[in-house]
């Protein structure tokens, strides 16, 4: 049939996380929680990098680079989010549905390649370290973020531009908490074999690339650090990647849940609590991890704490 013939969709219902009307406000609480701590930790995290220059670093410049990421994707998500626990009816338009669609698949696949470039940066730092600061330079540091964003760019773009030919005409309601390709794809009455393609290919080839760096990186990590004597020497360097071990095992686990299954196997509730994850549970947890775990920031925390008090101090 035609797609001529239907009458198009111009705005959409999300269906949020859930419909219990008891476990509205509890959750409304929590996720509103959550982005504040998101917010706060990742502004934070690049303000204190920002402001020490003992952060003054490839790594930390990276890291400030993925607290951006964070909190821009975020904040593309969870407002919208909080508004399904508070109305009967979250409604988003088709022109706002679009932009939230595109920007969320660009920063998720630009975090994917940061956190690639994170585990390169640490193989050379450890397995090259004399190289490191000629190697990692700045010019060098600076073309390696500008093509993490490219990358997010080139995705996205032939991802959205896909769907964007899409006509919509069935229910308007979206079985998800955001505009989310696959669900988005549902409520459609044309073809969608090119879109769920190219977003397969897409998927693959931007979770494939990323983790093949960061399992390469890794594999020459620990080579490396089995060749250190002192057990002291081996806990220090391990130290130095433990963090970043730990946040894209959570990233990459949810993400790869939701996106890297056939849409007739993977079930919509499954993948909406595992979209929670990476979607607005990792964004708070990345600087909590890199903070807590991370001498360099304490001490710089500490130094800038000491200094505001000493100002105050004089003051009076």
């Amino acid at each position: 049939m035609a797609a001529g013939n239907h009458s198009k969709v111009t705005e959409f219902i999300l269906a949020g996380l859930t419909e219990a009307p008891d476990l509205q406000l509890p959750l409304f609480l929590f996720f509103l929680g959550v982005y504040v701590v998101t917010v706060v930790g990742n502004l934070s995290m690049i303000t204190l990098i920002r402001l020490s220059s003992h952060l003054h670093t490839p790594r930390y410049y990276f890291l400030s680079s993925l607290s951006f990421i964070d909190l821009c994707y975020s904040t593309v998500i969870t407002p919208k989010m909080l508004v399904s626990f508070v109305t009967e009816k979250n409604i988003i338009s088709y022109p706002e549905c679009m932009p939230q669609l595109y920007f969320f698949a660009f920063l998720i696949i630009s975090e994917c390649h940061m956190l690639a470039l994170m585990a390169y940066d640490r193989c050379v730092a450890i397995c090259k370290p004399l190289l490191y600061n000629v190697t990692m330079s700045y010019q060098v540091c600076s073309w390696l973020v500008v093509e993490v964003y490219m990358m997010g760019m080139i995705g996205d773009t032939a991802n959205t531009g896909c769907i964007l030919r899409v006509v919509f005409c069935k229910d308007k309601i979206v079985s998800h908490y955001f505009c989310d390709p696959f669900p988005l794809l549902e409520l459609s009455c044309s073809s969608t074999y090119i879109n769920e393609v190219v977003s397969l290919c897409f998927s693959i080839f931007n979770f494939l690339a990323p983790t093949l760096i960061i399992l390469g990186s890794y594999v020459s990590i620990i080579a490396s650090i089995l060749q250190i004597r002192s057990t002291e020497g081996r806990s220090k360097a391990f130290s130095t990647c433990s963090s970043h071990i730990l946040a894209v095992t959570i990233f990459y686990g949810s993400a790869a849940f939701v996106y890297l299954q056939p849409s007739n196997v993977s079930s919509m509730d499954q993948g909406k609590v595992s979209s929670v994850f990476y979607t607005i549970i990792v964004p708070m947890l990345n600087p909590l991890i890199y903070s807590l775990r991370n001498k360099d920031v304490k001490v710089a925390l500490n130094k800038i704490i000491e200094k505001r008090l000493s100002c105050i101090n004089e003051d009076f």
